[in-house]
């Protein structure tokens, strides 16, 4: 291994499925955008962070990849997370740096088929599998499956592992249910199965995933996932977020401050901007004023600021919201203090 191969902090990111273009283009949109000079290689850099090492990795594979220290952070689903390291102690060789990226929103569901007339609920299915000794269900999420009907006390349920398209397992006959993901139910309806009405197993969307051991006893390691985090919060903090500008007449800073209390929807994130503008003409003060707005407000706080004399307004799409330091961040240091006294 080269000197630089041990330098690089290694990030995977998912290689395959609607998980892998999601996280691009969010890490595009946080201006963290991935270069990939070759689509059948399994590696690629983010040129704004050049200590990462970007490599790809089935999602299902990532969170064993963490826990065995082979990288050092990862994205994936909170269920390919829960499913791979959540029966073992391997939980613990993982933070859950970021819970919710606000992405490949889906849910892990128990789903029969509709000629199950009389199966709506666990309840059901819990009598269908007592008159017939009992059910297959075929499923890729197996851990997260079992524990599932443990605790519902479905106990005769025979879990078979199974890749590929399950939808099609209750028609080829080699399972009589599925518990799969699903985002909208569109592929279920299409082939003639229902989801269970109390057969959500879990909810999933992407996560930010590092190793334990690495944030706590490499700086650099921990300094990068800071970076990163504080630019995925930012982001976030500014999606459906508006940057006005427009310019005001007024007698003064108070003047246009009164005028502005008066309206609804005009007093941003802490109260808008309010700052004297240069003009060739002393017979009317102007006055510039920046204000940020969400997108369901945006068309009422033009309208408004045109009310009260508003001109020439400007809108700007917010790339980043920088707040203090974010709570995930606080939450991430305290969790790596801690580690770091138990290694």
């Amino acid at each position: 291994m080269d000197e630089e191969s041990i330098r690089l902090i290694r990030l995977a990111l998912p290689s395959k499925g609607r998980l892998e273009g999601e996280t691009l283009s969010f890490l595009d949109e946080c201006n963290l955008k991935v270069k990939k000079p070759n689509p059948r290689q399994y590696s690629a850099r983010i040129p704004a962070m050049p200590d990462i090492e970007v490599v790809f990795q089935r999602p299902r594979d990532i969170p064993r990849s963490l826990a065995a220290g082979d990288i050092d952070l990862g994205i994936t689903g909170y269920d390919s997370l829960h499913d791979a390291l959540a029966p073992n102690s391997d939980f613990e060789k993982v933070i859950i740096v970021h819970d919710a990226l606000g992405f490949g929103e889906c849910a892990l569901a128990v789903a029969v088929p509709n000629e199950w007339h009389d199966v709506d609920d666990l309840d059901g299915l819990r009598k269908v599998a007592a008159r017939h000794g009992s059910l297959r269900v075929a499923t890729r999420h197996e851990n997260a499956t079992r524990r599932f009907f443990e605790e519902n006390q479905l106990h005769n349920i025979q879990i078979i592992s199974a890749d590929g398209a399950l939808e099609a397992a209750p028609a080829i006959g080699y399972a009589d249910f599925i518990a799969d993901i699903t985002s909208t139910g569109t592929t279920l309806r299409e082939n003639n199965l229902k989801p269970l009405i109390d057969g959500v197993i879990l909810q999933s969307e992407a996560i930010l995933v590092g190793n334990r051991n690495a944030l706590a006893t490499r700086p650099e390691v921990r300094d990068q996932t800071l970076f990163l985090l504080e630019f995925v919060e930012a982001h976030l903090n500014a999606r459906n977020q508006y940057m006005l500008a427009v310019n005001m007449r007024g007698r003064s800073a108070e003047d246009i401050a009164e005028q502005l209390l008066g309206q609804t929807n005009l007093m941003g994130l802490q109260g808008p901007t309010i700052a004297p503008l240069i003009t060739n003409t002393e017979s009317q003060r102007w006055w510039a004023l920046s204000l940020v707005v969400s997108s369901d407000q945006l068309y009422d706080a033009v309208q408004q600021l045109r009310k009260i004399g508003g001109s020439g307004v400007v809108v700007t799409p917010a790339t980043y919201i920088f707040e203090e330091q974010p709570e995930r961040a606080k939450q991430l240091l305290q969790a790596i203090e801690k580690g770091a006294a138990a290694i």
